[in-house]
């Protein structure tokens, strides 16, 4: 059984089609490529997948049971989308950091986010940095940390390399694909057409809101 399965899905938005009967299933442990001209719908799924959009027809599920039936906050612990244009609260990165624990009653655990900054190659003090001082691609980087400080199952990204250059980029492909190889299902939209298939194991291309392709890589 998929993880996560569409089945004849359809999303209309002021009576215009933007994705049209979309069938696809999404096994633990994929790393699903997501290509296709811009307008072809490819947020749109990715939004579809976490239920921040409903379909207009036809149903999702998750662990074969329908998105709907899930509490959205407890949904969206479990599949967690990381946009292409980072949205970050409050006046501090701490505020971001700290966000995650504070919404399931758990003690900030100091030690577990600084091995994140480690990761992602920035330094602690970060965390004291105001929100409205970072670039782009810092925004970027302190969102991804903010997602994975409490693993999800299923990590949706929306070009998130794009703002960062290419040392920065490589060093998230490198934690992404560490992510996937330790289990974690990886749906990733890119423009990129060296980068879709750096390390997926599928490739998925959308056009004019429908699939035009599902290709097995590896």
């Amino acid at each position: 059984m998929p993880l996560l399965e569409f089945n004849n899905v359809f999303f209309e938005n002021d009576n215009i089609k933007i994705l049209e009967d979309i069938s696809v299933g999404i096994k633990q442990g994929d790393f699903v490529s997501i290509i296709g001209p811009s307008g072809s719908g490819k947020s749109t799924f990715l939004k579809l997948c976490s239920h921040l959009i409903s379909p207009t027809r036809g149903y999702i599920t998750y662990k074969g049971k329908d998105v709907s039936e899930y509490n959205p906050t407890d949904l969206r612990k479990s599949i967690s989308y990381c946009f292409q244009i980072p949205y970050l609260f409050g006046d501090t990165v701490m505020d971001n950091i700290n966000f995650p624990y504070s919404i399931r009653n758990i003690s900030f655990d100091k030690e577990h986010v600084y091995e994140l900054f480690s990761m992602f190659k920035m330094d602690k003090d970060y965390l004291n940095k105001e929100v409205k001082n970072l670039s782009g691609g810092e925004r970027q980087r302190i969102a991804l940390i903010r997602t994975l400080l409490f693993r999800p199952e299923i990590l949706l990204l929306d070009e998130i390399t794009s703002a960062l250059d290419m040392v920065n980029a490589q060093i998230v492909e490198g934690i992404i694909a560490s992510l996937n190889n330790e289990g974690m299902t990886i749906l990733f939209i890119t423009h990129n057409f060296e980068q879709s298939r750096k390390f997926a194991n599928k490739l998925l291309t959308l056009e004019a809101g429908a699939i035009k392709s599902l290709e097995v890589l590896r």
